[in-house]
């Protein structure tokens, strides 16, 4: 009531335990943090700072929340070096939010070498109080491939599990969405830049079938193509604690997914602007070292 509405807008002092170290202690740390590194380790953990600047490992956590950092956690990214990576980018955005009249965008993809790993012994289930289990060493029972074509539109998907992944198993999935698509409807793919995409013999094939377009995300862009998401869904939900037995027995399940995801579809949505993503590459390009970004 004395200090008015300054009062409710300025915190007065408690009556806690008041800051052993003040505002220099705490840029000290988070300098340290940022600018150096400790002796023959590659990031500092609280209790190494804490040696070096004899404090507590408390303070130093403490400190590091306060300003959010985390110096244990990494992220890896790549910045694609593309010289064409506006007009991909423009191109496929494009297709997600303006997708061309009588077609279908298709998001096609490769997921390679999925291994059929068995487990050396039966793990626990999970249970009240416990977490399930399972052994961190498996056996190795074989590979296999699946093609993936991600309809934009509904979020239907064709897949196919083949042995590799040349252009004649490219070729063979070319085939089964050309089987599987209204013969009247243009299809456009977006694909990455692997070689087996742009064979001769794919070439050839694709001329005699004008109806296919073929659209590149830009090189180390894999992002831009929305089947990944899929993949990441897959390798959660089924494959990261899958155990098989066999290579017939991955190829099983993985088409029994398939075929439970097209019982109830959902698309993904792209929200992302083109300018947004352009703008924050630019950054990325202008913050990293020219040596690094021009490989």
């Amino acid at each position: 009531m004395e200090a008015g509405r300054a009062g409710l807008e300025n915190d007065a002092p408690g009556r806690g335990r008041k800051a052993v170290y003040g505002a220099p202690m705490q840029a000290l740390i988070v300098e340290k943090t940022l600018r150096s590194l400790p002796p023959e380790a590659t990031q500092w953990s609280q209790r190494s700072l804490a040696k070096a600047l004899d404090l507590s490992d408390s303070t130093v956590g403490r400190v590091w929340r306060a300003h959010g950092l985390k110096p244990h956690l990494i992220r890896t990214f790549k910045v694609s070096n593309d010289p064409r990576f506006t007009e991909k980018l423009e191109d496929v955005i494009g297709l997600y939010l303006n997708a061309p009249e009588h077609a279908l965008v298709l998001c096609c993809d490769e997921k390679s070498q999925v291994q059929a790993l068995d487990r050396t012994q039966p793990g626990l289930p999970l249970k009240k109080g416990r977490a399930g289990t399972m052994t961190h060493d498996y056996v190795r029972h074989g590979t296999t491939t699946l093609f993936a074509a991600l309809n934009v539109a509904d979020g239907t998907l064709i897949g196919q599990c083949q042995d590799r992944h040349r252009h004649q198993e490219w070729l063979k999935f070319l085939q089964q969405i050309d089987a599987e698509t209204p013969a009247d409807r243009a299809l456009h793919l977006i694909l990455d830049n692997y070689a087996t995409h742009k064979h001769p013999k794919v070439k050839k094939w694709l001329a005699r079938h004008p109806r296919f377009h073929l659209h590149f995300t830009p090189t180390s862009a894999s992002w831009l193509n929305m089947v990944e998401r899929f993949f990441r869904d897959l390798t959660v939900n089924r494959l990261r604690r899958g155990v098989f037995h066999s290579v017939p027995e991955l190829v099983a399940a993985l088409e029994k997914y398939v075929a439970q995801h097209n019982r109830e579809p959902k698309p993904f949505i792209w929200t992302a602007k083109a300018n947004d993503i352009l703008a924050k590459v630019a950054r990325a390009r202008k913050k990293l070292p020219r040596k690094q970004t021009s490989r």
